[in-house]
């Protein structure tokens, strides 16, 4: 793959005085907004696979239906927002994220949202490797210190060596490296593509792939009206979240993004211990601890260096 184009990475005279400049911190922002909005979509999702026997499948198709119908008039996104000429890059780009959605919501039905959530820390080191592999992305030494920190605060969270490790677990993990393959693509394509197209192609092939899959499960309804106001719910969120993503990777670099996405942890295990009552072992906190630090420290470290988008 060839390197991003240069005014992902240009400085600006005058804007960075041992600050960071606006368009990183505003990538940050929404990067962390788009976590707090998915923790909410998580909750949902648990609830109405683990606690009304939801299929998956079922849940995600609603969940990303209900999305599509919401973006197309949000903000004025609409059918103009499908001209591509990347269409193929699209197909790609949505087939790895099908594969994670998939799986994120299997793992959901069967494990606590705190395990659950600390397994995706995996996906930084998968997307910081394939910055500096393949987007030419500058990867420093702090950059790398800090991720490899948030993966180690994720390890002590997730206690692999624990009696409780099931195989389910391991779902969240294929994920992960499924959505990172998304995430990089996501990154390249903002070049060519608009935030309102990348959420739209992803929204719209979404849709039918997850019904297929659903067809497979035994059927489309959620089960209930519970279900489906969770689900309605659940859709209005990922669309929000999907735009701010966009926007953010269109912002920021991919590798400097990616602490800030950490931070969804204590939003996901606020919300388990609240709507669950999953109180997550002493080790919870160490991890916690680890990660946050490592996107603070990383914050801090841009903070100092010169200026960059």
């Amino acid at each position: 793959m060839t390197s991003l184009p240069a005014y992902l990475r240009c400085e600006r005279k005058g804007e960075h005085m041992g600050q960071m400049t606006h368009p990183a911190r505003t990538g940050a922002a929404l990067m962390i907004g788009a976590g707090a909005m998915f923790a909410c979509v998580n909750t949902m999702l648990q609830f109405v696979t683990m606690k009304l026997g939801v299929p998956a499948p079922t849940a995600t198709f609603w969940q990303y239906g209900i999305a599509l119908v919401v973006l197309l008039p949000w903000q004025g996104v609409g059918l103009s927002a499908l001209r591509t000429r990347r269409f193929p890059a699209h197909v790609l780009r949505v087939g790895f994220a099908v594969g994670g959605v998939q799986l994120w919501a299997m793992g959901l039905a069967h494990v606590p949202i705190w395990q659950a959530i600390s397994l995706i820390m995996l996906s930084p080191f998968f997307v910081t490797a394939g910055a500096a592999l393949l987007l030419d992305e500058d990867v420093t030494p702090q950059r790398w210190l800090a991720v490899l920190a948030g993966f180690a605060g994720g390890a002590v969270i997730l206690s692999p060596w624990d009696d409780n490790f099931t195989l389910w677990a391991l779902a969240p993990v294929v994920a992960a490296a499924l959505w990172a393959a998304s995430s990089l693509m996501t990154k390249r394509m903002t070049a060519t593509e608009s935030p309102a197209t990348l959420t739209l192609y992803l929204l719209a092939l979404l849709t039918p792939l997850n019904a297929l899959l659903t067809l497979g499960s035994g059927g489309m309804a959620p089960g209930g009206m519970t279900a489906f106001l969770a689900l309605a719910v659940a859709g209005l969120l990922t669309a929000a979240a999907q735009f701010a993503l966009a926007k953010a990777y269109a912002t920021a670099d991919a590798a400097f993004l990616q602490p800030f996405d950490h931070v969804k942890l204590p939003f996901n295990v606020v919300l388990g211990i609240l709507a669950f009552g999953f109180v997550p072992p002493g080790s919870m906190w160490l991890g916690s601890a680890l990660i946050v630090a490592a996107s603070m420290w990383l914050l801090s470290s841009e903070a100092r260096s010169p200026a960059r988008i």
